[in-house]
């Protein structure tokens, strides 16, 4: 019994011990890449509170801008995701964003609409 309480005592330290000492995401984070449907901007205007991330995605894709609303943010440690809901010329595309946080660098990794989609480096503006 002793050592039930003990493993659930350390359980909750541990977890407690990662949020703080999860990364800060704070700030605005600039990213290119190319897609299929052409090269693509992003500047993700994040905000993180404890492990949960809210934000907008401001994207340029060929020239047309959006600013779409940030959903789903956890930060977990290093470990982020997201979710973007881009009504992309009249459709609406659900993006999952994955990655690493490490210092002034995001490696993130996207799907669109549940397909594969591009890995890319996102910097914090200084």
């Amino acid at each position: 019994m002793f050592q039930r309480k003990l493993m659930v005592v350390l359980i909750l330290i541990l977890a407690g011990l990662t949020c703080l000492y999860a990364a800060d995401v704070t700030g605005k984070w600039n990213a290119s890449f190319d897609s299929q449907v052409g090269p693509q901007k992003y500047v993700f205007d994040l905000k993180s509170e404890g492990t949960k991330v809210t934000g907008k995605a401001i994207s340029d894709i060929g020239g047309a801008t959006a600013t779409t609303e940030i959903t789903e943010g956890v930060l977990q440690g290093d470990q982020i995701s997201f979710v973007e809901n881009l009504d992309y010329q009249g459709m609406e595309l659900k993006i999952e964003y994955k990655g690493t946080v490490s210092g002034d660098e995001m490696k993130l990794s996207r799907t669109v609409a549940g397909q594969e989609g591009e890995t890319f480096v996102a910097k914090r503006q200084k």
